[in-house]
Order: structure tokens, then sequence, then C-alpha cells
């Protein structure tokens, strides 16, 4: 690990990243995608060090990453793939990038990477016919394939030494999880009488809803000041799954409930990871400017998702109230 949280470097130009690529237009798994070439010669700020991610594919806890870091204000704009709104951390390898110095430097341009990147963007079709993109999230079981697992003290001393996260954060990023896994074993071995909480992972979220979920159009827009409803009002919109109309609320999600924050945008399309298959959303969700899942409820995972809202979860602010 050569950056940490702060250090202020300079994305490689297309050349020199493009020799450091494979004819997938990847460096150990992980594409280099064309909305990152933009920020080639650009210098900007390590914002974690993404030595750790959240495996949201098949759920096996945390994934190991070498030598990757996100940087601030580097988000993916889905551009170059069929306009995907999810708005992803991107990661960028250490190869990619240098330290900052302070003789000015070149970017020369090659023309060879971008078609490479372009047909790399592609997977084979579906069944159907439709059509299959590949980025950074669908393939990153291959680019992080060893498991991180809760016992290995390494990653919290890196999550303190990167400056990802404080010793505080790291102590109730531990205690948490230590918790759900406590949690999960009762459920395992003891009558149901003896669960604490019913069982419940930390947060005790639980959907309350038996049949179809209700929904709820405010036909939110960018800039409007929405309040996020208590977790009792949410919940109630919620099945045993924690699921509304297919969208799940989660834990980190929890954590906004009562504050205000702006509509950033509305969500209509989205890749999904498994596939690569782009979504049209019947129900568009909302995402909000400056609220991300800062990973307290999954070991400080530093990938930052931005969670989606439906509008039946928010409510307007009304003007002079802000």
């Amino acid at each position: 690990m050569n950056f940490k949280v702060g250090d202020l470097v300079e994305v490689r130009s297309e050349a020199e990243i493009l020799a450091t690529l494979d004819e997938r237009g990847e460096l150990d798994g992980l594409p280099f995608m064309p909305e990152m070439l933009p920020y080639c010669g650009k210098r900007l700020t390590v914002h974690k060090v993404a030595h750790k991610l959240c495996d949201t594919q098949t759920r096996t806890g945390l994934r190991r990453m070498e030598r990757a870091v996100h940087l601030t204000g580097a988000r993916c704009d889905g551009s170059a793939h069929g306009g995907c709104q999810t708005a992803c951390s991107m990661y960028w390898k250490e190869d990619w990038l240098k330290p900052v110095t302070d003789a000015p430097t070149t970017s020369p341009q090659d023309s060879r990477l971008l078609p490479l990147l372009e047909i790399n963007t592609r997977k084979p079709p579906a069944e159907d016919g439709g059509e299959r993109y590949s980025c950074q999230a669908t393939e990153l079981l291959r680019a992080a394939p060893s498991c991180l697992p809760f016992t290995s003290v390494g990653q919290y001393v890196t999550d303190v030494r990167s400056g990802n996260v404080g010793l505080g954060r790291t102590v109730q990023g531990v205690a948490i999880g230590l918790f759900n896994r406590l949690q999960h074993l009762a459920r395992r071995v003891l009558p149901r009488r003896l669960w604490l909480k019913d069982g419940l992972p930390w947060g005790f979220l639980k959907g309350r809803l038996t049949g179809k979920t209700p929904t709820m159009t405010l036909d939110l827009r960018p800039g409007e000041l929405v309040r996020v409803k208590s977790k009792e009002e949410i919940l109630a919109t919620l099945n045993g799954d924690m699921l509304n109309r297919g969208m799940g609320f989660e834990q980190e999600m929890a954590r906004y409930c009562g504050r205000t924050a702006r509509v950033q945008a509305r969500v209509e399309r989205c890749l999904d990871e498994k596939t690569g298959e782009l979504l049209h959303m019947k129900n568009p969700c909302i995402v909000l400017e400056e609220v991300v899942c800062v990973g307290v409820h999954s070991l400080n995972c530093p990938r930052e998702f931005v969670p989606f809202w439906r509008e039946i979860w928010l409510e307007r602010v009304p003007a002079g109230r802000e």
C-alpha cells in the first residue's frame, strides 16, 4: 500500500495505463473503464484505501482487494454502460496513479485505449438477446477473489493506518460485527424464546407486511429538500425480507432516518451486478446528496454505495422550514 487517505495523486496518461492492461482491458481482473478516461492526467485526492469490499453478489461477506484506492469525486457516470445511474465509486489500481511532484507532467493520449475499453464493456448477450455489460462492479469477484474473514486483524490495522477510519469507528465496527455473529449463532442453536431481540442483527430492523407493499409518488426533482421518514414509518412499508416493491432497506440507511437532504437525482436505470443486464425501474428511486453507506454495519467497508430511496420513505420539507 503506497497511498493513504488525503494523499494527492495524479492519474497516469492513457499510454501509461494501456501498458498495464491485458487484452481484456484489465489489471488483476479489475477493468479500467471508459468512464475513467477523462481523469487521465488529472490530480485528485485519495478518498479511501480500497483494501476490502462488500460482496453484494453472493453475500459471502468481505473480500480482499490488493493495491487499490477510491479517489474523491471520481464516481462512474455510466455513460459507457447504458446510462447506469448507480454512481459507483471507481477503483483505481496503484499502478494507474503516481505521487504528485512539483514538476509539470504531460498526459499523452493513446488512440488504442478507448477501443479496447469499449469492446470490453460488453458481455455475451443474454438468452433473450438482451444486451449485457461488464464493469468494475460486475467483475469484482474476479478482481477480489479472496474472502476476508472477520478474524483477520490486519484489516483493522489497515483501516486505521490508511486513514479510512479512526480507532473509535474501528472498535464500533468490530463490536457490531461480533454482535451480529452471536445473533446468527443463537438463531442456529437456541430455541426462539431465548433469542435476543428476535435474533435480529444490530439495528433490529424488521418489516411488518406480509402482502403487497405500498407505493407513493411524490415526483421529487433534483434540488428539492426532503426528510427521511422515521424508522417506524419506513418499517411499515416493508415485508419480512426488508423489501418494498423489490427495493431493499438496510441498517446503514436507517442511520439517516429523520435527517434532511437534497435530492440529487431520480434513478431509472441500474446494472444488475450478477448478470450485467441493464434494469429499467418501473418505479424510479431517489438518490440524495452526500448520503452514502459508510460501512458502520459492514466492518467499515470503504466502498461507499449510494443508497436508492423509495419516495414513500421520504417527505418534502415545506418551504420556510429548512
